[in-house]
């Protein structure tokens, strides 16, 4: 059993509560400990109730789960010894990449590069956690503010049933675009041989 079928299945029939706890749960996760396609139960999360109100709330649980998530992995890296030589892996890991600021996480949204973001925060000298916890929560925002935005629409403009299959196809299609980007990514960095 997946852990994102536990937590649907513990917290999904208590409501809009429950459907908020359970996007929470799945962002906190996917920020702290393991990816766990956040797009997918996002847009989960708005089809069980389309409206532009409920959409702003579970954004905003996405975005407070992000930073508490980000947060609390940039505190444990931060609080442990981490061998100089992980740092050094980091560093040249960071330096491959075409854009190694702290910019790099609005990339991320688009091109996943950058796993256990927090870690990757503590780890790199030269990046502040203020000014790449900016960066995190403004992509989150345009993220799923667009995924939001867009599954508005199509739960304005056609049936229930019609709303649910394209607004399903949107999020699958950004999912495997952002896959094809990070392959892309990797290979011009040269992280994927020929």
């Amino acid at each position: 059993m997946f852990i994102s079928d536990w937590i649907y299945g513990a917290f999904g029939p208590y409501g809009d509560i429950g459907m908020l706890l359970c996007v929470f749960l799945i962002f906190l996760i996917d920020a702290f400990i393991f990816p766990t396609l956040p797009e997918l139960f996002f847009v989960i999360g708005f089809i069980y109730q389309p409206t532009l109100a409920f959409g702003l709330q579970l954004l905003a649980a996405a975005v407070i789960a992000e930073v508490i998530g980000f947060t609390t992995l940039y505190w444990v890296v931060e609080h442990i010894r981490v061998p100089q030589r992980i740092k050094n892996i980091a560093d040249k890991y960071i330096k491959f990449l075409i854009v190694n600021d702290e910019r790099i996480f609005l990339i991320n949204r688009i091109a996943p590069m950058i796993p256990f973001a927090g870690a990757f925060i503590s780890l790199i000298d030269e990046w502040k956690f203020s000014k790449a916890m900016s960066y995190i929560v403004i992509g989150c925002i345009l993220k799923y503010g667009m995924i939001m935005l867009m599954s508005n629409f199509f739960f304005e403009y056609f049936s229930s049933d019609d709303a649910t299959l394209y607004t399903l196809l949107f999020v699958f299609i950004i999912i495997i675009a952002s896959f094809i980007a990070t392959y892309i990514k990797k290979k011009r960095s040269g992280m994927i041989d020929d």
